[in-house]
């Protein structure tokens, strides 16, 4: 049997964040993403966990020194008027959603944004450990949206 996709259906996404943007997320009740900054007119999610913990791991830690990769579910029909962008390899895939066109998106997120993993480098080793904790808990995703 074959099936077709409901237009309202949602599609999993990924974000790689430093510590400032997660913390206005947080402040959001994981509800939303923050406008941009004046020097940022694009929101790129991306399409895979794994490209996501290689930005967080391998940019963010060396600009903070911390990044955090989160996981959120979009609209399938807010979606559909953006094009996946093949920015490297065949798995580097994004969104390009244009900063004025947030709110949207955030109006079109169905259940919380969830932290799934961190990654600090540790000072002494400097190694790169990852810290997986999913933020809210899974207990508190019913409420809200």
């Amino acid at each position: 049997m074959t099936t077709t996709p409901d237009a309202d259906s949602s599609v999993v996404l990924w974000r790689p964040t430093g510590p400032e943007e997660l913390e206005l997320v947080e402040a959001s009740g994981w509800s939303a993403w923050p406008p941009r900054l004046p020097d940022q007119p694009i929101f790129y999610p991306v399409l895979n966990e794994d490209y996501a913990v290689r930005i967080a791991r391998d940019w963010n830690v060396k600009a903070s020194g911390v990044g955090h990769v989160t996981r959120f579910s979009v609209r399938r029909s807010f979606l559909e008027r953006f094009d996946v962008q093949q920015v490297g390899g065949r798995s580097i895939l994004e969104y390009w959603i244009p900063a004025e066109r947030l709110d949207e998106l955030n109006a079109d997120l169905v259940g919380p944004i969830t932290l799934v993993s961190t990654f600090r480098r540790d000072e002494a080793s400097g190694e790169i450990t990852e810290f997986r904790e999913e933020r809210p808990a899974p207990s508190a995703r019913g409420r809200g949206r």
